[in-house]
C-alpha cells in the first residue's frame, strides 16, 4: 500500500500498517472493479475500504476455494474461528491477527456495528449448505449478509451530506444490485459449484427448474424459457440500480466519483448480458478495457476537483462514529 495513504489516514503502528497492506493486496487481486473505483477516493479513505473488501474476499475464499482436504465442516470451523476473532477484536478495540487487525481498526474508527459482520459471516456459512432459494424473500436473507452489509459498512467511510440512516437504504441497494448482477453473469459458474442464486418460484413461472439450467450449461445454449426468466431477473435488477443511484447524490462530494464509477461499470455488465442476448452459458459478460478507461478517466477528473474544493465535512466524520 502506498505509504502516503497510511500516513494521511494516521495509521502509524507497524503491525496495523502490514495488516492494511495485506488487505489491499487481497482487494487488488480479487476485486478488479471495486479496486479501480477505490483509487478514486481520497487517500485517507482508501485503507478502510481495502480492509473491508479484503476481509470479505478472505472469507469468501474460505467457502469457494477450500483446501484440497477441506470439506464443508472444516470450512465452517474456519469461518467460526474467523468470526470469533473478529468480534472479540471489535469488543476489545484491537486484534493481533495479521489480517483482522486492519478490519478491527476500521470497524472501531468508523463505529461499524458488529451485527454487520455477523450477518456477512452468516451468509458465507449459507454457501456451505444452501444450494437453492425457493423465493425472493429467501434469497433476500442471503443478500442481506453477502451484499447489503458491504454497502452499509462502506457508507461511514464514504461520508454523506445527509444523516447516514437516510442514505443507508440506497447504499444497501447498491450492494444488492452488484450481487444480483454477479448472479446473472455467473449462472454457469455457480452451477458448477452446485448453486443457483435465482428465486426458484420466479424461474418456475417461466417453466424453468434446475434440470433445465443444467441442460443449458451442458449444451452451452440458452433455452427460450430460460431466456425469458433471465430477462425478468435483468429488469428487476435494473430497478434496484435506479433506486440505488438516488443515494449517490447523498454522499460526500469527495466520494461520489468512486461510487459513480462502480455503478457505471457494474451496470455496464447488465448491458453486455442483454447485448449478448442472455447467452450466459456461452460467454461471460465483461466490460471492455476502453470503456473502463473512459469511465475511470472522467471520474478521476471529477474526483480531483472534488478534493480541491474541500475534504470530508467534519460533521460527516462525527456522524460516521455515532
Amino acid at each position: 500500500m502506498p505509504r502516503a495513504e497510511l500516513d494521511v489516514a494516521r495509521i502509524a503502528d507497524p503491525v496495523l500498517r502490514r495488516s492494511y497492506e495485506l488487505c489491499r493486496g487481497l482487494h487488488a487481486r480479487h476485486g478488479r472493479t471495486y479496486f479501480l473505483a477505490t483509487r478514486l477516493l481520497a487517500p485517507a479513505q482508501r485503507p478502510s475500504v481495502h480492509a473491508l473488501y479484503g476481509f470479505a474476499r478472505w472469507a469468501d475464499d474460505i467457502v469457494d476455494e477450500p483446501g484440497e482436504h477441506e470439506g464443508p465442516e472444516r470450512c465452517a470451523e474456519r469461518l467460526s474461528g474467523l468470526g470469533a476473532a473478529l468480534l472479540s477484536g471489535i469488543r476489545s478495540g484491537s486484534c493481533s491477527d495479521p489480517l483482522l487487525a486492519a478490519v478491527v481498526d476500521t470497524a472501531v474508527r468508523h463505529g461499524l456495528s458488529s451485527e454487520l459482520f455477523e450477518d456477512f459471516l452468516r451468509s458465507m456459512r449459507m454457501d456451505l449448505s444452501v444450494r437453492d432459494y425457493p423465493n425472493r424473500a429467501a434469497l433476500g436473507t442471503y443478500l442481506r449478509g453477502s451484499a447489503e452489509v458491504i454497502g452499509l459498512q462502506v457508507l461511514p467511510v464514504l461520508g454523506a451530506v445527509v444523516p447516514l440512516e437516510e442514505a443507508a437504504p440506497h447504499a444497501a441497494a447498491l450492494g444488492r444490485a452488484f450481487q444480483l448482477t454477479n448472479f446473472l453473469r455467473d449462472v454457469a459458474e455457480d452451477l458448477e459449484r452446485g448453486r443457483v442464486y435465482l428465486p426458484a418460484d420466479e424461474l418456475a413461472a417461466h417453466g424453468v427448474d434446475r434440470d433445465l439450467l443444467e441442460w443449458c450449461h451442458r449444451h452451452r445454449r440458452t433455452d427460450p424459457r430460460v431466456r425469458a426468466a433471465l430477462v425478468e431477473q435483468h429488469a428487476l435488477t435494473r430497478e434496484i440500480y435506479r433506486f440505488a443511484e438516488v443515494g449517490i447524490r447523498m454522499l460526500d462530494p469527495v466520494s461520489r466519483p468512486c461510487v459513480e464509477t462502480a455503478h457505471a461499470l457494474y451496470s455496464r455488465i447488465l448491458d453486455r448480458i442483454e447485448a449478448d442476448d442472455f447467452a450466459v452459458f456461452t460467454r461471460r459478460a465483461v466490460v471492455g478495457k476502453a470503456y473502463r478507461a473512459r469511465i475511470a478517466g472522467a471520474a478521476l477528473f471529477r474526483a480531483v476537483r472534488a478534493r480541491e474544493r474541500g475534504a470530508l465535512r467534519p460533521a460527516t466524520a462525527r456522524g460516521a462514529r455515532s
